[in-house]
């Protein structure tokens, strides 16, 4: 029993006032209410013995979620609570129900203990609060009370989290953090109500790895997998899923599969293509004749009634409209007068079947692909109905609704994406969704008034844990996350699910995974993608791999070994996978490089593949295998490697590999970083030129093209060339860096000379040197070097914001640094010319002429139709901006290119001085998001990245 009298003794010696915590702005999460300790008058959820839970409500779904924190005080404490009915009895309890439909809460609020006017007919909100003498006999409870059923669960789920148990304890094997006794501290705490009405994720493009996992674990999509999904949702305060569509029919494969998402008061949608609640394989099942609606009216509408007659009263949302069959647009005569009508039928059924005027039913339309189309050419539906705008499969919105817009009854929702199968490439195998863009794009979205439902497409629900937590927690409050709220989310969540003494690592871990991955999607990967010539572009990419993923092995050693399997799932497999497969791409881009070349590295580099092929097998089986006693078989089966378009492999393919014979004897090879000429092929070699401003040193390979050694002497009669004189045997291959003293070359010097010896043939290479060695006093900025300027978007060296604009820098958005934008996203959106606000870098530039301007943006559609797309200004000096549209001349290829580069690059050319200039970024609409901005001053090459940032020189004035 609880040591009552010591505890009175305790919590009598303090009166604290009492306080009311909810999430406000920049607040992520709920502050901790629990401790270990007990505090002024807090309440002993455990001390020695586990308070009892008291529920006296009928609810079902209630009652498992009091099961279930029983479960989770069990767990966390090794105290298992009583549920009761009453409180006869209880000198402290947990009392939980919902306003209306709970004696026990109700008495609490006649009695004035609880202030209801906040929860009474409120959606979906919580209170948990600290009361002392609820009732007489009692001396302290810990009340949850919700407005609503779901409100409820939200109370009971948040306590189970705030004690130590993550909502992805099951998903992801998170184990529960053990605490002897748990306090919680006296006052109120609420997350609000939530701004996003219907909030959840679409399971979709789901074989082969959940669909193999749920088949070899539950007999396929039954009630008892639906169930680990409801209370997963539950539990990240969702209220909301479309289920598995592939093949799959989530009423029809398992009947007890709708009452079990009504017990969760889950509410369930069907996709985009499935209309009046019937999934699309059904029609497979059922149907008569052709989906089309002008030659097999009556039969469709039986179908759909059907599906309306099965729902009965369970909670959902309904699906209006039609596509053609199998998620196809509808055939072109097919018209948008026959959409109309069909959604017009489909409203009749709803009202036949309910009872009700169709209004009263929560309905949506999907403007997902082509049905957008229709939209913008003036198909229209009932003010009630939602209508669900989306994005373009690749998370970036497509349409939001124009500010100042007539409010629609109905409302909007959106349709988003972490997984998607179609072109230009599908993406299944991992989370490739960095926060930052998702943070940018829901925000956007939600300023724009789209606020009833927001959806995402989780395809198999693992690997997407970590955006998947984000979607829900943005969607309960989108205002309380702002671009820096997103790194205290990752180190919140890490701490959560690995406790506070590597929160920062892990948080790291994530964040530089989410932006790596989200560069490119690993099915798009090849060998062509980075560099091996320019910019050490390959080499950079596979260093920045190579160290997180010893990062990732150090936090594991670290790591209590309660934690490695949650850890495996959660943080390491992605890194260690995705450094794996852009290792094999490196090693098979060095084997076609050393092939032509002739190097004796060819076959070794074609057996580097090969290893990293079979350990890519061997990631996978590991976590299809032997994580967490095999738990998750299956679950890695996806394909990703051996694409050669949209729809992936039937299996991995390893990629081709180049074989050549080498001579017996030895002969001499050499490169230059920064070329692609080499020798033999060519018989002198010049590298790229040099100047005090390069941002990276230039390399030279010397290497074999024999099987015999070879004897090599490299010198140099120049002692400000820093390349040490070598001389010896070469059996591979020998790297060395080129370096300049400037502080010793003589005035006047254009050039210096390498010379490379072996045997009897001897090779010079010509080093250039710039001219350009200085800047002017009083300059602050970059300075070219290489042919290029390549300056960070949030480097601006000043700025001009005319209220309300305000320039807001988002970290870690974007393929190589952060990004930065115009806020509020809401302002001057219909702008057709620049707004007086501008950002300004100072460059300077060697020599007067017209250099290409190329500015990297966020890959953001023309979500606002706008004629002319979004747009920027852009100018030099004192003349006028140019305006530049980031979808002038849009086209399918061009979407393309964007979504494959997460980059929209639009070029302008300039007038630039000699010397010093200032360079303008003008905004007109809010929604351009700058990258970087690339100047070509001659020599600049065209990468996967882009050139690295031009050095930052800071003279002093006279």
């Amino acid at each position: 029993m609880f040591n009552f009298i010591k505890f009175k003794q305790i919590s009598c010696l303090f009166l604290a006032s009492f306080l009311i915590h909810t999430i406000g702005m920049g607040q992520v999460a709920l502050p901790s209410f629990v401790s270990e300790f007990p505090k002024a008058s807090s309440f002993p959820l455990v001390l020695n013995e586990a308070a009892s839970l008291l529920y006296d409500g009928t609810d079902e779904g209630i009652a498992m979620g009091v099961q279930h924190l029983q479960q989770d005080i069990l767990a966390v404490s090794g105290t298992k609570p009583t549920v009761k009915v009453s409180a006869d009895g209880e000198p402290f309890a947990v009392i939980i129900g919902q306003v209306g439909h709970s004696e026990l809460i109700d008495r609490l609020i006649q009695s004035g203990k609880i202030q209801a006017s906040s929860l009474l007919g409120i959606w979906e909100t919580f209170q948990i609060l600290t009361v002392s003498h609820p009732f007489p006999g009692m001396d302290q409870a810990l009340v949850i009370v919700g407005s609503d059923k779901r409100g409820t669960l939200f109370g009971i789920y948040e306590l189970s989290e705030q004690i130590g148990v993550s909502p992805w304890y099951w998903w992801a094997d998170v184990p529960v953090k053990q605490k002897s006794n748990i306090f919680i501290d006296h006052g109120t705490y609420s997350r609000g109500t939530p701004a996003v009405k219907y909030r959840g994720i679409f399971i979709n493009d789901e074989a082969p790895a959940l669909a193999g996992w749920a088949t070899k674990k539950y007999g396929g999509f039954t009630h008892t997998f639906y169930e680990k999904v409801f209370e997963l949702i539950l539990r990240l305060r969702g209220n909301y899923l479309w289920p598995a569509m592939w093949g799959r029919a989530f009423y029809d494969d398992d009947p007890m599969n709708g009452p079990m998402a009504e017990k969760y008061g889950i509410v369930i949608g069907t996709s985009h293509h499935e209309p009046l609640m019937r999934a699309h394989v059904e029609w497979a099942r059922y149907g008569e004749g052709d989906w089309n609606y002008q030659t097999n009216k009556a039969i469709l509408q039986d179908f759909w009634r059907k599906g309306m007659e099965r729902q009965g009263t369970m909670e959902a949302t309904i699906s209006l409209g039609m596509r053609g069959d199998g998620d196809e647009p509808m055939s072109e005569e097919n018209n948008i007068a026959l959409l109309e009508r069909i959604i017009e039928d489909q409203r009749q059924i709803i009202e036949e079947i309910t009872g009700k005027p169709a209004s009263e039913t929560p309905q949506f339309w999907a403007l997902y692909k082509e049905v957008q189309d229709y939209y913008d050419l003036g198909m229209r539906v009932p003010d009630d109905v939602m209508l669900l705008l989306c994005d373009d499969n690749w998370g970036n919105v497509r349409k939001l609704p124009a500010i100042g817009a007539e409010p629609r009854t109905g409302g909007y929702g959106m349709y988003y994406h972490f997984d998607y199968v179609g072109g230009p490439r599908n993406y299944k195998w991992l989370n490739t969704n960095p926060l930052p863009k998702i943070w940018e794009q829901l925000n956007r979205t939600y300023q724009h008034g789209v606020d009833q439902l927001w959806v995402v497409n989780v395809g198999d629900i693992k690997p997407m844990e970590f955006p998947i937590s984000f979607f829900l927690d943005m969607a309960w409050n989108p205002s309380a996350f702002t671009p820096y709220s997103i790194e205290q989310f990752t180190r919140q969540w890490a701490a959560s699910q690995f406790g506070d003494a590597f929160a920062p690592q892990i948080a790291h871990l994530l964040a530089k995974f989410g932006k790596m991955s989200g560069r490119i999607k690993p099915e798009l990967l090849d060998w062509r993608t980075y560099s091996l010539h320019y910019y050490e572009e390959m080499a950079n990419v596979s260093q920045e791999w190579m160290e997180l993923d010893l990062l990732a092995a150090f936090v594991k050693e670290q790591l209590d070994s309660s934690y490695h399997d949650a850890f495996f799932q959660l943080v390491e497999h992605p890194i260690i996978a995705s450094a794996n497969v852009h290792r094999l791409y490196e090693s098979t881009a060095k084997n076609h490089l050393y092939a032509k070349q002739g190097r004796s590295l060819t076959a070794k580099m074609a057996s580097q593949v090969q290893e990293l092929f079979d350990r890519d097998a061997e990631i996978s089986r590991i976590y299809n295998e032997d994580i967490a006693d095999g738990k998750w078989p299956h679950m890695m089966d996806q394909t990703r490697i051996g694409y050669t378009y949209w729809q992936q492999p039937e299996v991995n393919k390893i990629p081709e590999l180049k074989t050549i014979n080498l001579p017996s004897k030895g002969s001499l090879g050499i490169a230059l970083s920064e070329s692609m000429d080499f020798y033999p092929e060519k018989k002198s070699l010049t590298s790229v030129m040099l100047s005090p401003f390069d941002s990276q040193p230039v390399r030279l390979e010397v290497f074999n093209r024999g099987k015999s050694p070879i004897e090599v002497a490299i010198s140099t009669q120049e002692p400000w060339v820093l390349v040490d004189n070598f001389k010896g045997t070469i059996h591979d291959q020998l790297e060395l860096t080129v370096a300049i003293d400037w502080s010793q070359v003589p005035v006047g010097q254009q050039s210096a000379e390498l010379e490379v010896r072996s045997n009897k043939e001897k090779v010079s290479i010509t080093l250039p040197l710039s001219p350009h060695r200085v800047v002017s006093e009083g300059f602050k900025g970059f300075v070219e070097a290489m042919g290029y300027l390549a300056m960070p978007a949030d480097a601006f060296t000043a700025k001009m914001e005319v209220n309300p604009v305000r320039w807001e820098i988002i970290p870690d958005l974007g393929k190589t640094g952060n990004a930065i934008m115009a806020t509020p996203e809401v302002w001057a959106t219909d702008a057709i010319d620049t707004q007086g606000s501008y950002l300004e870098y100072e460059v300077w530039v060697h020599q007067e002429g017209v250099y290409d301007v190329h500015v990297v943006a966020n890959p953001t559609l023309n979500y606002l139709n706008q004629e002319e797309g979004l747009r920027y200004g852009i100018g030099v000096n004192d003349a006028d901006p140019i305006l530049v549209s980031l979808h002038a001349h849009e086209t399918h290829q061009t979407w393309e290119s964007w979504v494959i580069k997460s980059a929209n690059v639009t070029k302008s050319s300039l007038p630039f001085n000699a010397g010093k200039n200032k360079l303008r970024l003008y905004m007109v609409n809010p929604g351009v998001v700058f990258q970087r901005i690339l100047v070509d001053t001659g020599s600049m090459k065209s990468t996967f990245l882009g050139p690295p940032d031009s050095k930052f020189v800071s003279t002093k004035a006279n």
